[in-house]
């Protein structure tokens, strides 16, 4: 592979960047986002672009596929795709190139899908437009595309909408469509942020072996360290518009050169790391200017196991019917949630994983109320969740919030972020509306964002960013448990760090309890005092955080503990050779009755599917 990418450095680049700088107008001024910066990829090279949230990743992608709003931006320098200058092409050739010698897979995938038009219909409509085949040739090779991504019951999928389809389903739906025409250059942002470490290894796999078939130049953006590690051959690291280290993956993680990329690598959660800590611990800070560490203070309290619990679910079951044909006739459910039980007690996390369409964010919203379950009982403080309606319901939801996984689709595009965080102190009547101005702006500051912010849309703000606004709504009401679902997936390595660290901070001042919905195992080990572990519908495994990482007795948690990439290139995963493996379905037929399954007890408080 190495001699290969030598080979194809001799040749002409796929991308080739010159100078660029991008500046966005804002009243009247022109404000650099991006500066002077260059680099090529060539074919066959897969080369990382790494930073924190809002230091030019996502812009200079959506710069390369013409996609920035020319009315309030200023793209200068030279894009050049296989010699072709793209700056210079009018619209219509764009058109022509994106989706067919360019495609892209977007950070959100919920805002990037057409939410009226069928899964099927979007896959086939690439086909047809760059490839002229028939719309039936172009539904079946859709079909092919969703198992390759690991859709399960791909043809079914195709007549469903996106809102049927979890987080991490979406992302694999709109991986299946950049890859539909085999294009000469894909822009990956953020391409496995929504995956679990299963599903990630797979697709990862899937982008090097069609990048390897066809010599695909792949731009990846991210902030997993662990996924560089895996799959770059290059990195180039940013920091405030500019690039300030550049160079082969393995020397970068090796003897980075810059503060700032050591403050970086520093912050990458490694799995076994709190292997001796019975408490989560919040991470170690390396200052990105000075490249100093900070040493950890303690993380959050320790939880009193006698204490009565805040939160009891018991038997939760959640299923949702599916309907075919012309009448909508009944011909299955998808049993999204299968008689799960759990406890949570003050100053506690929870982390619920597994992997996507598993039902834990069904689960989170099953104790939020936004979906109403199927059976079972929930009891926050004594209170029974499940018999409460309309005035009752709005107060139960001060006492608990959530952070949803999509901070883009979870925020009012037309409403300034301010006034989204003053809105729930304000229906709730707990402060005035001079006091939640100053609480928001407090709020704001809190989770990095500087009160200058305040009257901005979320749309001028990183993916990461409008996560952090989010995080500061869910604290405005100050709960006292938090669903956090996949709250810091869309958080570069340094940013989560520091919200991970807020959140462990606030556990300690507070009490506050938290279900952690996460897929990213390192930081499950860093902020959970028990681990829950999900696979179709149902708790295969639950205990305390080190019984399951030091002695995982299910099948599937060891799976999903073997699956994470290691932040070291030189022991990169090695490809499954069966390559991408069958997700089995959660829909069953009308009439099914699911076994009655009995858990065993293993260790102290750890229990294991029978």
């Amino acid at each position: 592979m190495h001699a290969t990418h030598e080979a194809n450095a001799q040749l002409q680049p796929t991308l080739s960047i010159r100078d660029l700088t991008i500046s966005f107008r804002r009243d009247g001024i022109w404000t650099p986002a991006v500066q002077q910066i260059s680099f090529n990829i060539s074919p066959g090279e897969i080369v990382a672009l790494v930073g924190e949230s809002g230091s030019g990743k996502s812009v200079t992608a959506l710069s390369i596929a013409g996609l920035l709003d020319a009315k309030v931006s200023r793209v200068e320098g030279e894009i050049f795709l296989g010699g072709q200058s793209l700056l210079t092409l009018p619209e219509r050739r764009m058109c022509e190139l994106r989706g067919n010698k360019i495609a892209m897979i977007f950070q959100e995938p919920m805002t990037s899908l057409n939410p009226v038009l069928t899964i099927g219909r979007q896959i086939s409509e690439v086909l047809v437009k760059h490839r002229g085949v028939s719309e039936k040739e172009a539904l079946r090779e859709a079909e092919r595309l969703l198992e390759q991504v690991r859709i399960p019951d791909a043809r079914s999928r195709l007549t469903q909408y996106p809102h049927n389809f979890s987080g991490g389903m979406r992302q694999r739906v709109m991986i299946a469509m950049a890859l539909a025409c085999r294009p000469k250059l894909l822009i990956a942002d953020e391409p496995t942020t929504a995956l679990d470490v299963t599903v990630q290894a797979q697709i990862l796999d899937l982008i090097k072996d069609l990048q390897a078939d066809g010599d695909m130049a792949v731009l990846f953006i991210t902030h997993d360290m662990g996924v560089v590690a895996q799959i770059a051959d290059r990195t180039v690291v940013m920091y405030r518009g500019d690039i300030v280290e550049e160079g082969a993956t393995p020397e970068i993680f090796r003897a980075p050169a810059r503060p700032y990329t050591r403050a970086l690598l520093s912050a990458v959660p490694v799995l076994g790391s709190m292997a001796d800590e019975a408490n989560p611990r919040r991470y170690p800070i390396v200052d990105p200017v000075t490249g100093n560490p900070q040493p950890a203070p303690p993380g959050a309290l320790t939880v009193d196991t006698r204490s009565e619990p805040l939160l009891v679910v018991k038997n939760l079951t959640a299923r949702f019917d599916v309907r075919t044909g012309l009448f909508g006739r009944l011909s299955g459910r998808v049993h999204a949630v299968e008689d799960v039980s759990f406890d949570i007690k003050v100053g506690e996390t929870l982390s619920l994983v597994g992997e996507s369409g598993c039902g834990k964010s069904t689960t989170g919203r099953s104790i939020m109320r936004l979906i109403e379950p199927t059976a079972g009982e929930i009891r926050l403080d004594g209170q029974d969740i499940g018999s409460i309606s309309g005035a009752q319901l709005r107060d139960h939801r001060r006492n608990i919030q959530m952070i949803f996984q999509d901070p883009f689709a979870s925020l009012n595009p037309s409403m300034r972020i301010g006034s989204a965080i003053m809105e729930p102190m304000i229906i709730h009547g707990r402060v005035s509306r001079t006091q939640a101005h100053d609480r928001a702006v407090d709020l704001l500051e809190i989770v990095g964002l500087k009160r200058e912010t305040f009257n901005r849309f979320p749309h001028e703000f990183s993916g990461g960013q409008r996560q952090r606004i989010c995080i500061a709504r869910a604290l405005a009401l100050e709960p006292k448990l938090i669903v956090a679902d996949e709250s810091v997936s869309a958080l570069d390595v340094s940013i989560k760090a520091q919200i991970i660290n807020l959140m462990l901070e606030l556990q300690e001042k507070l009490g506050l309890a938290y279900l952690f919905i996460s897929h990213d195992m390192a930081v499950v080990e860093r902020v959970s005092h028990r681990v829950a572990v999900m696979y179709l519908g149902e708790i295969v495994e639950i205990g305390p955080r080190r019984a399951i990482f030091s002695n995982p007795r299910h099948p599937y948690t060891r799976k999903l503990l073997s699956a994470v990439p290691v932040p070291d290139p030189s022991v990169r995963l090695k490809s499954s050779p069966q390559g991408v493996t069958e997700f089995k379905s959660p829909i069953r037929s009308v009439g099914y009755k699911p076994p009655v399954r009995e858990y065993v007890q293993v260790g102290d408080e750890h229990y294991v599917l029978s």
